[in-house]
């Protein structure tokens, strides 16, 4: 495949966060760029916004005329599209040049010095402050990332033709594509049991991963089985973080490289899973030569993720964090940095258990993740690419859950519960369309706040 020789690309489910990102990347190449998606989200809306027309229908009569030509056409798909989709039988039946976004990503990347931030949670936050660290020290990079960045408010960062940055996405096996010059794992806990079965499965294939980068050049949490450079906070490692304490709403924290001490090193995200993300983006930028004066100075001011601990409303009676956590781990990760935020103040949690198998694999999990908030708000499982589990559902998590004040409600209820919430602290967590309420509910509250 030669992607200069294309003139057209189709995105299959290009409102998907990964997708978007090359989509945003191929308009910069100057290619003409279509999608489907199933519905429209305010990420489809901000590509239409660049002017790429997206349709809603899966009919082949939807694909607009200038996608036709199976010559000069490339499709780009996920795992997720459905084999019996209607346009990828078209384009299936029609000889189309079709290629998983894995692929294409790979492609793109082959010629560059790319890291690839890999591990089933802390991708995107650590892979977008590697995007704002290489930036903001002048490296010429790109950078496709899985997670809107604040401030630049996209998923594709720079457009160095040099250096990239990528997610090493274990879904689908989809990160051994990739070819990486320098690699980190940030955790390799199980999930996507429906694609590999087992814990043991999954972290066969985060070692082959691991295989593809020389262990000098690869960096893994401490305490991964995979030897390599390792990261460590309040713990030993070779790059290590300590002495944590909050200023102003700040961590400082001193780092400690194999080289050098850095004391008073400031940065803003919530919660030690935070801190260890920001040293690892920070040990690979070090190690890839950046500056320790340019990085410090770029922690200090990495404006956040949308949907990853993002403050919505922050004021001294009424805080409201929206949050993407969607697996018990990452929920405990958010409670553990809204207590140490706000202590002592009770908190209510909104959440939407994102796919049938995850819920029925960790149930037991998320209901000791959840029982921790003072109160809980269950949605209906979100199904994404699934079919219902017979005994699944959101009512047997609810009865699971040890906390006194605890109930289901629906999707269309969740902005005026969360607006006329009496709790102080509100938290809205999951991968599902609950982000698409988040917009709605933060205006509300904050039109609420000024009537007081």
């Amino acid at each position: 495949m030669e992607l200069k020789a294309i003139n057209n690309i189709y995105f299959i489910g290009i409102g998907g966060i990964g997708m978007s990102a090359l989509a945003r990347y191929f308009v910069a190449q100057g290619k003409n760029v279509a999608g489907y998606d199933k519905t429209s989200t305010q990420l489809t809306k901000e590509l239409e916004a660049f002017n790429i027309p997206i349709v809603f229908s899966e009919t082949e009569d939807a694909i607009p005329k200038s996608h036709l030509n199976a010559t000069n056409t490339l499709v780009v798909i996920t795992p997720a599209v459905p084999k019996e989709h209607k346009q990828l039988l078209y384009f299936q039946n029609n000889a189309f040049n079709i290629k998983k976004r894995a692929v294409v990503l790979g492609e793109i990347t082959k010629d560059t010095f790319c890291f690839a931030v890999a591990g089933t949670h802390g991708k995107t936050t650590t892979s977008s402050i590697l995007a704002h660290l290489l930036h903001s020290s002048g490296v010429e990079v790109t950078s496709f990332l899985g997670g809107i960045v604040e401030g630049y408010n996209t998923n594709l960062i720079g457009n160095g033709t040099e250096v990239t940055v990528v997610e090493a996405d274990e879904f689908d096996r989809s990160f051994l594509h990739l070819h990486p010059n320098l690699s980190c794992i940030t955790s390799m806990d199980a999930d996507h049991l429906d694609i590999y079965g087992d814990a043991k499965t999954i972290e066969e294939s985060f070692v082959a991963f691991a295989n593809k980068t020389p262990a000098k050049s690869l960096f893994v949490a401490k305490g991964l089985p995979v030897e390599a450079n390792t990261v460590a906070v309040n713990g030993l490692g070779d790059f290590e973080a300590n002495n944590i304490k909050i200023e102003n709403g700040y961590y400082v924290f001193t780092i400690k490289t194999p080289n050098e001490v850095i004391e008073n090193v400031s940065f803003s995200l919530p919660g030690h899973h935070n801190i260890s993300n920001a040293l690892m983006a920070f040990a690979m930028a070090k190690t890839y030569g950046v500056a320790t004066d340019k990085l410090i100075q770029a922690l200090a001011s990495f404006p956040g993720i949308r949907r990853r601990f993002s403050f919505k409303v922050r004021t001294s009676n009424k805080v409201y964090i929206d949050d993407y956590a969607h697996h018990p781990t990452e929920v405990n990760a958010v409670f553990q940095a809204v207590e140490e935020l706000f202590p002592n103040q009770k908190k209510v949690v909104y959440f939407q258990p994102h796919l049938f198998s995850r819920t029925r694999d960790f149930m037991n999990e998320f209901a000791a993740s959840l029982s921790q908030f003072d109160k809980v708000r269950l949605l209906e499982i979100y199904p994404a690419r699934e079919l219902p589990i017979e005994g699944v559902s959101s009512a047997v998590l609810l009865d699971l859950i040890k906390c006194n004040d605890k109930k289901i409600i629906e999707l269309n209820e969740i902005v005026n519960s969360v607006v006329n919430e009496d709790y102080p602290i509100v938290i809205t967590l999951g991968a599902g369309d609950i982000g698409e309420k988040v917009s709605q509910i933060q205006t509300q509250i904050n039109e609420k706040l000024a009537l007081v």
